[in-house]
């Protein structure tokens, strides 16, 4: 039962959509299984570029099944104009993309108590997208969430909703000075998503299973990354959903046993969006350089992401909660004429030197980085096809980064399009074993 699990090992932004695009030619189904449509994969094909926001990734493989799981929360308007804008392009969705009828829905009300919890919360804001993602985890976890299936009931839906409803309008008339939602309009709008959705509905666990149990070898997506995860991630400063490579087996609802392999997906250097501690970020020179050359704006909101060095004491740390397997490096073609290259292989914190992730987020804003400084490359790597062919210092650095993880180097990927990544060893078990 060949499971693979696609993790981000930093804040997120790592490139997982082009790596799962490009790991799916060996695969033969894409599930994702957790966040809602606050992260963006971007996916560049034949210089093509698509944004995907819900839709795994691995859907412009034409003969792969995608699986939206349980674990997700979903806009139905997104996730429609995602439909629409692939099939649009060419891309054949119906048959191929099963969402959970357990996969619980964003409404209308958790977009507008987003936007306003962050305004209340002032100078202390989280820095959310404002997509409704952390109240429709809210809801889940109070009990007062919409499932998928919960649509196809419209007696059901109606009256849950007209309960709800009056709930919610007092939140957002009393605490928030909001206008209050129609319920008759709402259950309109959401009646109108029924009849489009109704086709794509599934068992997902059961569809899973099958295919695990058929040995087809299944990818399993996650978004945003580990530093995001609501009980790891440096809280409060985090998304609202399990985002560490465990996060499968309640998202997905496929048992521990079925993963065969956890690829880590690394950013070259670090990149987070939004408030929160990041040690190594850099508000000079290097950190526009890094932005600029990366193109480091968020693929949902358009917001510049915060840029720094590489910082191994995070990603240590990420390596121990994901149990990686492999290692998938991105964009260190970015990196191209930066002397020297400064990677962070310890914190000072008080006048002490620690290799250790500090749990306390008030340790952590107080943590100094220690570098060690490599020499850089000048030479474009991004027309580079075989690890032979990379600058001797551009492969010193992926080993040393190898080194310092103790987890082996086993892609580099040196653009953004699907042929700009090199294969230094398969990041899959030989089959049959």
């Amino acid at each position: 039962m060949p499971g693979y699990v696609i993790v981000g090992m930093q804040w997120g932004d790592e490139g997982k959509g082009k790596i799962v695009d490009y790991l799916t030619r060996q695969a033969d189904m894409v599930v994702r299984h957790q966040g809602g449509n606050n992260a963006g994969h971007t996916v560049v094909v034949n210089v093509k570029q698509t944004i995907l926001h819900l839709v795994p990734s691995g859907i412009l493989h034409e003969k792969v099944t995608c699986v939206i799981g349980n674990g997700t929360v979903l806009d139905p308007a997104v996730l429609l104009d995602e439909i629409d804008m692939l099939t649009a392009g060419g891309v054949e969705v119906s048959g191929r993309l099963l969402i959970s009828e357990s996969a619980h829905l964003i409404m209308p009300y958790h977009k507008l108590i987003d936007k306003a919890q962050e305004k209340f919360r002032g100078k202390n804001r989280i820095g959310t997208t404002g997509r409704g993602i952390g109240p429709a985890y809210a809801d889940k976890a109070d009990r007062l969430g919409f499932r998928v299936g919960d649509l196809f009931d419209k007696g059901l839906f109606a009256q849950k909703l007209d309960t709800v409803l009056e709930y919610k309008n007092a939140i957002l008339t009393r605490l928030f000075d909001e206008q209050p939602l129609d319920a008759k309009a709402v259950l309109s709008e959401f009646m109108g998503y029924a009849k489009r959705l109704r086709p794509f509905l599934a068992d997902a666990v059961a569809v899973v299973r099958e295919a695990l149990g058929t040995n087809q070898r299944v990818i399993f997506e996650g978004a945003q990354g580990t530093m995001l995860d609501l009980d790891h991630g440096t809280y409060p400063y985090v998304t609202s959903s399990t985002t560490v490579a465990g996060g499968v087996c309640a998202g997905a609802g496929a048992g521990p046993q079925v993963v065969a392999g956890v690829i880590g997906i690394v950013k070259a250097y670090t990149t987070r969006v939004g408030e929160g501690p990041f040690p190594t970020e850099q508000t000079n020179d290097a950190g526009e350089k890094l932005r600029e050359k990366g193109r480091e704006y968020g693929a949902t909101t358009g917001r510049p992401r915060r840029c720094g060095w590489l910082d191994v004491v995070q990603l240590r740390r990420a390596v121990g909660l994901n149990g990686l397997s492999c290692v998938v490096l991105t964009k260190p073609d970015v990196l191209g004429g930066l002397d020297p290259i400064r990677v962070c292989t310890a914190y000072e914190i008080d006048g002490t030197r620690t290799d250790e992730w500090p749990v306390s987020l008030s340790s952590l804003e107080r943590a100094k980085p220690i570098y060690e400084d490599l020499p850089g490359w000048s030479e474009d790597i991004s027309c580079c096809t075989r690890w032979s062919e990379l600058p001797a210092n551009a492969r010193s650095y992926f080993e040393r980064i190898e080194g310092l993880l103790g987890v082996p180097v086993a892609i580099v990927s040196v653009g953004c399009g699907r042929d700009q990544t090199i294969e230094r060893s398969s990041p899959f078990l030989p089959a049959g074993a």
